[in-house]
């Protein structure tokens, strides 16, 4: 049994839950329980879509700066790809993936923020990359995933600065994709998922591993990509069945196979 992560599943949607008050650090075993959650959502059929919450107060201040302290090269050379990959799990879930923030998403809870496909933003909530102020650099995704987010000049402002911003800038550099009232916040990521839950599942997962595989790729490689996925398609039944509804003029019936 997890103590401070937990996936609870309703309707289709799987809320990847963090309760490790009072700011949601994330530590060595919050961070494996992540890693066990993400797993956990994917590999089970009933959850359609997900959301990564953590709590009305507060998204995820960072990693557990006391547990580093101490360490040194030797340990945390043996550590840091665990930390990266952890969070990499949240980003390889097949599903539509939405970070719904309150409170601060600072150092690994921005991370873990921009491992997510989309991020539901709250008016008061607070972002950033602060580990410059600590003489390290972030260490798991977010000299990497904030670049491709919001471009290299913004990330390095972010990340050299170690500056916090608002919700209205994460806005409008597209590091949120939308801001609500911060007791809207989880229900504005229900509504961002909703339309997904009866959607084509293999479809929706090609659409997926196709943008997030081709920012790895260049330019050929990825339409390469995008052209196997597109044409993979067309043996399931969900895009028979799509483009038959088309035909007749009626509403699909996605059966996600």
């Amino acid at each position: 049994m997890s103590e401070f992560v937990r996936l609870e599943t309703r309707d289709g949607i799987g809320t990847i839950r963090l309760e490790r008050p009072p700011m949601n650090a994330l530590n060595t075993q919050v961070q494996e329980e992540l890693r066990a959650a993400a797993a956990a959502a994917t590999a089970d059929p009933g959850v359609r879509a997900v959301i990564v919450y953590g709590g009305e107060k507060v998204f995820a201040a960072g990693a557990d700066i006391k547990e580093m302290a101490d360490m040194s090269y030797v340990d945390m050379a043996e550590r840091a790809a665990d930390l990266s990959s952890a969070l990499g799990a949240i980003a390889r879930i097949p599903k539509p993936v939405v970070a719904a923030i309150t409170g601060y998403a600072l150092g690994g809870g921005c991370e873990l923020a921009l491992a997510c496909d989309w991020r539901i933003v709250a008016e008061d909530a607070k972002l950033g990359q602060p580990e410059i102020k600590l003489g390290i650099i972030p260490g798991a995704g977010g000299t990497q995933r904030l670049a491709r987010l919001v471009g290299p000049a913004r990330a390095k402002d972010l990340i050299m600065s170690g500056r916090m911003v608002d919700a209205q800038e994460a806005l409008r550099i597209g590091l949120a994709d939308r801001v609500v009232p911060a007791a809207e916040v989880y229900a504005a990521a229900v509504e961002l998922v909703t339309p997904f839950l009866t959607g084509p599942v293999q479809a929706l997962r090609a659409a997926k591993l196709a943008v997030d595989g081709g920012l790895e790729m260049d330019l050929n490689s990825g339409l390469a990509w995008e052209s196997q996925l597109f044409a993979a398609l067309f043996a399931t039944d969900d895009r028979r069945e799509g483009m038959a509804a088309f035909v007749a003029k009626r509403k699909p019936d996605f059966t996600g196979r």
